[in-house]
């Protein structure tokens, strides 16, 4: 029976695609280069910072890499300080959080973004108390590496035949493949349901009603 629950957190508990835009838009502006479309961008959400910048610039130095995910911070922290931060919870995951865990489940993220601003989002969508582990990428490799829900399991103490991941991008499913767990994948995020499909998803989620049929069936 499954009992713990992983999510991801852009793309699937919230929408902040404007945000990730904008702040990366802004550091490439900020390095002297041309900005990648907006649905380049979309597709590396949900890796660690330095990763996503080798993804959308392959050629370049893992020096670049790294002024660049330096420069993304500042322009997302900028943004926030400027009250211009919306990460509003995707429609109906709000209700399902809270039945999720007034039903016993063990609730947990594994994350791309940072301690800081996953703290940040989960206060003002006010569902900060609902989970017991926060696994984010300060302190692990980047997706689709298993760290992050290898250190759920260890910290919440449940088996990964009781787990599962619930994301919406490919890497969300590969890691939870490389973790031994199971991935379920939901439709409104960043990756399409086939890609979430073929990188392991047992099923995809149409929307949060349809994603607690397919948690309870798990």
């Amino acid at each position: 029976m499954t009992q713990l629950a992983i999510f991801d957190c852009d793309g699937t508990l919230v929408d902040g695609q404007a945000n990730v835009c904008a702040a990366m838009e802004h550091a490439f502006g900020a390095a002297g280069r041309a900005p990648p479309p907006q649905e380049r961008i979309r597709r590396i959400v949900g890796l660690s910072l330095p990763q996503a910048m080798a993804a959308l610039l392959p050629d370049s130095s893992a020096q670049e890499h790294q002024t660049l995910a330096g420069l993304y911070r500042e322009a997302f922290r900028a943004q926030r300080a400027a009250g211009l931060v919306s990460e509003p919870l995707f429609d109906g995951i709000h209700a399902l959080l809270n039945r999720l865990h007034g039903d016993g489940w063990t609730l947990a993220v594994a994350t791309g973004k940072s301690a800081r601003g996953l703290a940040h989002c989960l206060a003002k969508n006010d569902i900060a108390d609902l989970f017991i582990s926060l696994q984010t990428a300060d302190d692990h490799p980047s997706k689709p590496h298993p760290s992050m829900i290898i250190s759920i399991l260890q910290q919440t103490g449940m088996k990964s035949d009781t787990a599962v991941m619930i994301g919406d991008t490919s890497f969300d499913m590969a890691m939870a493949g490389a973790a031994g767990i199971r991935g379920i994948g939901v439709a409104w995020g960043y990756h399409r349901p086939a890609e979430l499909l073929v990188a392991g998803a047992a099923g995809v989620a149409r929307d949060a009603a349809d994603l607690s049929k397919l948690l309870r069936a798990a």
